[in-house]
């Protein structure tokens, strides 16, 4: 078995000067750079004067590219996987390459780098001592409102992603879902000429990016607060979520009685909780 390495290379995520020594050395070093866009990634490769040939691995290629990757190793050869931007794999392809490449018998060794989601979090004054990490919300509004409707009850501070076309749009579907009082930061172009970091009840905060266009453009991270904590009811957050679902529909001696016969628990019970819930 060869001794070669694939290196996972964070990249900078805007400012250029944020690359490390070590992941400059690195891609220096390394026989090929593996990288989601070789176009987007030439110019890191130009301004550090990084000759290394590189090949694309991205979402449509990426399970072809094993092959070849790990024939390389095969032979000796060490390689780096690079990302457009930030940490490798999160939100972004990657781990079925690493996971091949470990189950190879191949050493991944990571450099590790700048992560927007882990930027925004030191800057955005929220809890940090446990968060979740949720990627990208999905395009269409009915199947965000669902996702977000997921983690409405999560206690912890729980970050997105966010693209320019979507932003307006996905802060009033958190809206709907999780009330206007909310508090949530969006955190914009971090490390760049316009980074904005600011954060408002939801709608306080859909108000201000809605007068300011321009606060409308580049990549966000969302960042929402955590729900209050809630007094223990003695039912399981599946059944919880599935009487507050029914209670959105039904009156509360329904939507108890069809909870009840869902989950097997008392009716009489969970009639009680519907009455403190709809306060």
């Amino acid at each position: 078995m060869s001794d070669a390495v694939l290196y996972v290379v964070a990249t900078p995520i805007g400012n250029l000067a944020d690359i490390t020594h070590r992941a400059v050395e690195v891609l220096q070093s390394v026989a090929l750079i593996a990288a989601e866009d070789t176009r987007h990634s030439g110019r890191l490769m130009a301004q550090f004067s990084i000759k290394t040939p590189m090949i694309s691995v991205h979402d449509h290629n990426e399970r072809q590219r094993v092959t070849t990757i790990i024939n390389k190793l095969s032979e000796g050869e060490n390689i780096a996987l690079i990302s457009d931007a930030g940490t490798p794999l999160i939100s972004d392809p990657g781990f079925i390459l690493v996971r091949a490449v470990r189950e190879a018998g191949f050493k991944v060794v990571p450099i590790p780098g700048c992560s927007a989601l882990i930027t925004a979090l030191s800057a955005a004054g929220m809890p940090s001592n446990s968060f979740i990490f949720e990627g990208f919300l999905p395009a269409k509004s009915l199947a965000r409102r669902q996702q977000v409707e997921v983690i409405a009850d999560e206690t912890r501070t729980v970050i997105f992603y966010e693209s320019t076309h979507r932003i307006v749009a996905s802060l009033k579907d958190m809206m709907t879902v999780l009330g206007a009082d909310r508090y949530v930061v969006i955190a914009r172009e971090l490390t760049k000429t316009f980074e904005t970091i600011h954060g408002a009840p939801l709608g306080d905060l859909i108000e201000w990016i809605e007068q300011d266009h321009n606060q409308q453009k580049g990549e966000f991270v969302v960042l929402v607060s955590g729900a209050p904590e809630k007094e223990d009811t003695g039912f399981s957050s599946e059944t919880l979520r599935t009487l507050d679902i029914l209670l959105q529909e039904l009156p509360m001696k329904q939507a108890s009685a069809l909870t009840a016969k869902l989950t097997g628990e008392k009716k009489n019970a969970l009639y009680q909780v519907a009455l403190e819930r709809k306060g």
